[in-house]
């Protein structure tokens, strides 16, 4: 299973890259506008960290803009992967991309039909969001089973990222389900390295340690 680091924060991601857990990153036009910084100067310092997939996100809505969009990112980074909406637009663009050779992310899925569309066109990554749909009052995870049990049954190449994440216990069932990626946020990442009877447990050893010496 491969993390993948859901920010646009150049600082965040250089942290948690020199921990060595980052295989990837994903962005989006929401990220980047929070940065306050230019797109194209993001994107391109963030290849100068990351060697892994790199997530970036235009705004067109037609297939034709994807495209070209998808082609002037290309020029920035060499580790691209375009993320384009689960429309019909954007799978007429997967389609065009992956003759191209450019790798694609389906980004805003919801049901597992949609998924098996994203797979169908040939895209190389599809992301569910399933923090979006616990809020609405569905599971989320349910539908990353679904899509890995019919993933698997067709042996489909398409790897599936589970993404808006909200907590751990979503990182802990994507593993439990056998998705290929967890994107998730930073402020989530440092979730995962914490316990509270880990943190009682050194204090524990200082505290028998310190006794030890008298």
């Amino acid at each position: 299973m491969k993390f993948f680091l859901d920010s646009a924060d150049v600082l965040a991601i250089k942290k948690y890259a020199e921990l060595g857990f980052v295989d990837g990153i994903t962005t989006n036009p929401s990220l980047i506008m929070k940065s306050g910084r230019d797109h194209k100067q993001v994107i391109t310092e963030i290849g100068e960290i990351i060697s892994g997939p790199i997530s970036v996100e235009g705004i067109g809505l037609s297939a034709e803009e994807m495209v070209t969009e998808a082609q002037e990112f290309k020029k920035w980074i060499k580790n691209l992967v375009v993320k384009v909406p689960m429309t019909k637009e954007g799978l007429k663009a997967v389609k065009i991309l992956s003759n191209e050779g450019i790798k694609t992310n389906v980004t805003l899925v919801f049901s597992a039909s949609q998924a098996l569309l994203a797979a169908k066109a040939g895209a190389t990554y599809v992301s569910p969001f399933v923090g979006r749909l616990d809020d609405i009052g569905q599971d989320g995870m349910e539908l990353v089973k679904k899509i890995m049990e019919i993933y698997n049954k067709y042996e489909y190449k398409t790897q599936v990222i589970v993404a808006s994440i909200r907590s751990v216990k979503h990182i802990e069932q994507a593993g439990l389900y056998g998705a290929h990626v967890a994107t998730i946020p930073p402020k989530v990442f440092e979730e995962m390295f914490e316990h509270e009877l880990t943190k009682k447990g050194i204090l524990k050893f200082l505290e028998d340690h310190k006794k030890s010496k008298g």
